[in-house]
């Protein structure tokens, strides 16, 4: 029940419905007896300027999760940025201070790491591919490095987003060796010990495959295989990959295994929950 003491948070993007962070906090409000709740918001981009200084003014608010498509956008428009958010030049959430300011940082990567290592993924050393370059794409391929993968493959549709990243990732983390591939060139997936997809593909209006059904099969059985999309859950990437005998990773995972990580930026919830 939101009352008038209620604080709140929120999740904005566009669109929204796909979301699993309310039901997720929500749950753990109500489990925790907590006066919180999360709202979803699906924001026209025309009106990004004015949701933000709308964020400042309220009081009630004690921040707000940032989803596709404004993590880059909105990074633009907040008063001060984690370091690797300034280097990503992306958000996922954002704290509202006392005095009405806004910090936001990117804690996708710390969600795909903490759901991978349950998988008994271990990233020291690690073969990467990721498809996607974008938000959550870079935000992964920094927790990678982070974490010591020995190289990480990036492929995306946009090839200058590819080579941006490739090379913020050589400049900041240059013991991981990065490089790129264009999506028809990936041959073989035998070599990879994590296969990541951070793309829209699969997603509802989305429907083809980041990967070939040929590549797919060629995945060796340990590998790990993951996807960012949460709906629908198993997408169809999945399906094959787990048919081809490998250890799978949900969307709906992934966003559940950072909770902790968002909740604790925005103060709400410890950060091992």
């Amino acid at each position: 029940m939101i009352r008038g003491t209620t604080e709140l948070v929120a999740i904005v993007g566009s669109p929204i419905a796909q979301v699993k962070s309310p039901r997720n906090f929500n749950a753990w409000f109500e489990r925790h007896g907590k006066d919180l709740a999360m709202i979803p918001i699906d924001l026209d981009g025309q009106s990004l300027d004015g949701f933000v200084d709308a964020l400042r003014a309220w009081r009630n608010l004690r921040g707000c999760v940032v989803t596709v498509p404004y993590k880059q956008a909105i990074a633009t428009r907040v008063d001060t940025l984690s370091p690797r958010s300034q280097a990503l030049g992306c958000v996922n959430v954002i704290r509202r201070e006392a005095d009405g300011t806004l910090t936001g940082d990117i804690v996708d990567g710390d969600g795909f790491m903490n759901a991978a290592r349950r998988h008994g993924f271990v990233p020291k050393g690690a073969r990467v591919l990721l498809i996607g370059a974008g938000g959550v794409g870079s935000a992964i391929a920094w927790s990678l490095c982070e974490h010591g993968a020995a190289s990480i493959v990036l492929t995306d549709l946009d090839a200058s987003r590819v080579e941006r990243l490739r090379a913020l990732l050589a400049t900041h983390h240059a013991a991981t060796d990065t490089g790129t591939r264009a999506g028809a060139r990936l041959g073989s997936l035998a070599p990879f010990d994590l296969v990541v997809n951070a793309s829209p593909a699969g997603m509802a209006g989305y429907d083809e495959l980041p990967v070939s059904p040929d590549g797919l099969a060629t995945l060796r059985a340990d590998t790990l295989v993951a996807d960012v999309v949460t709906s629908p859950e198993a997408t169809r990437f999945l399906e094959l990959a787990r048919q081809a005998g490998c250890r799978v990773q949900t969307g709906a995972e992934m966003a559940l295994a950072q909770l902790g990580n968002l909740g604790a930026f925005m103060h709400v919830t410890p950060l091992d929950i």
